[in-house]
């Protein structure tokens, strides 16, 4: 018997590999002689550097950068197993829980760290980037980044903008000649799964600004920075970025993928399991077991356990998910290619018990569902 092993992490109690090791470890009570593969997954949001990490037997490289606020953070990207792709999450070096509440204002933080994180990339030889839009602190535009990689952003007197959200509204010209060749040789993903133009009513500072900090007042002020940014930038690369899906994730960042490299956007789930070879995996399976920490009404719109179930129904194969609890309207995945969802929760509990006990408690989960399995569909001889 073939199992594939393939969840999600369950935030804040374990990461996807651990989830993947309880599960693994209670299913071998029941089924010792089975085959199984696990893939540590992520659907491009928080947690997708660790799982690709693990899925490909790679490692992370730590590094200190400038931090939003301009001050150094701890940082980290991830260096898959084959050795030419890095996996870059923004918000590990630009993202909104490096600001203090009290001190979130989007006219005052800078994406810089993040391409620090992309330059330390290069000059480590890496031919492919993964580069997750999610968490950012950020309403820049990517020119933080874009600056940290050699390009120059510039007011009417030729001098430096601060690269920051407030900084753009000064901007009148943009310097590629020192923007670092290496961007263009370079295939770039971006995980995303926002579809938001750059500027307007849906657009970065409308939308996302709010829950970094600005003000509506803010939000009129970046929008304009943001329109006068896609202007210019169509004038020195010749590409329309304003109107472009996904062009206002994270603050602009999407602008600035689109606009100066040669990045392609792409739903994060779709680029983790294209990564992980998920499908090649699956083939020949008898079950697919995926999971997340809460499975809900929002899991079939692109997270992990609808993205793994696609790939299983490929080949016919059953899927199960497990998770930590379920939530509203749960049996809507049942529509989307998920078969069936059990939580680990065995008894009532607090929260902060259910995380400390998650790993034992899907373990055991897991061997109830191989017996059950067992009951109703005897494992054939390997």
């Amino acid at each position: 018997m073939k199992v594939v092993i393939a969840p999600d992490s369950f935030k804040e109690s374990l990461t996807a590999k651990q989830v993947s090791d309880a599960i693994h470890a209670g299913l071998a009570r029941v089924w010792q002689d089975a085959e199984f593969v696990s893939v540590p997954v992520a659907d491009g949001g928080e947690g997708t550097v660790q799982s690709l990490v693990d899925a490909t037997e790679g490692h992370l490289v730590h590094l200190t950068v400038k931090g939003p606020q301009n001050k150094p953070v701890d940082a980290f990207y991830g260096m898959l197993g084959d050795g030419q792709t890095a996996v870059i999450e923004m918000a590990a070096a630009s993202g909104l829980h490096h600001v203090p509440l009290a001190q979130r204002d989007p006219k005052l933080t800078t994406s810089f760290g993040t391409g620090e994180l992309i330059r330390h990339a290069l000059d480590h030889g890496v031919k492919r980037l993964i580069i997750g839009l999610g968490g950012s602190a950020t309403n820049d535009a990517g020119v933080g980044m874009l600056a940290a990689l050699g390009g120059r952003f510039l007011n009417r007197d030729g001098d430096s903008i601060a690269l920051t959200g407030g900084g753009l509204t000064e901007l009148a010209q943009i310097d590629l000649k020192a923007l670092d060749p290496r961007l263009n040789q370079c295939e770039i993903l971006v995980a995303s799964d926002v579809n938001n133009p750059l500027c307007g009513p849906k657009g970065a500072s409308a939308i996302f600004g709010p829950q970094k900090g600005a003000t509506a007042a803010d939000v009129a002020l970046l929008d304009d920075a943001l329109k006068n940014f896609g202007a210019l930038t169509q004038h020195a690369t010749g590409k329309s970025v304003i109107d472009a899906a996904g062009a206002g994730a994270a603050g602009g960042m999407g602008a600035a993928l689109l606009g100066y490299t040669q990045a392609v956007l792409k739903p994060g789930i779709d680029i983790v399991l294209e990564t992980v070879k998920l499908a090649e995996l699956v083939e020949g399976a008898d079950l697919v077991i995926t999971g997340e920490g809460r499975i809900d009404s929002q899991t079939v719109h692109g997270k992990t356990p609808m993205g793994v179930a696609q790939v299983a129904k490929r080949f016919d194969i059953p899927v199960i998910a497990l998770s930590g609890c379920t939530g509203d309207n749960y049996q809507a995945v049942y529509e989307c290619g998920i078969d069936a969802v059990f939580a680990a929760v065995p008894r009532a509990m607090t929260l902060d018990d259910a995380l400390k006990e998650s790993d034992f408690n899907l373990a055991d989960l897991a061997e109830n569902v191989a017996r059950l399995w067992h009951i109703a569909r005897p494992p054939r001889a390997l």
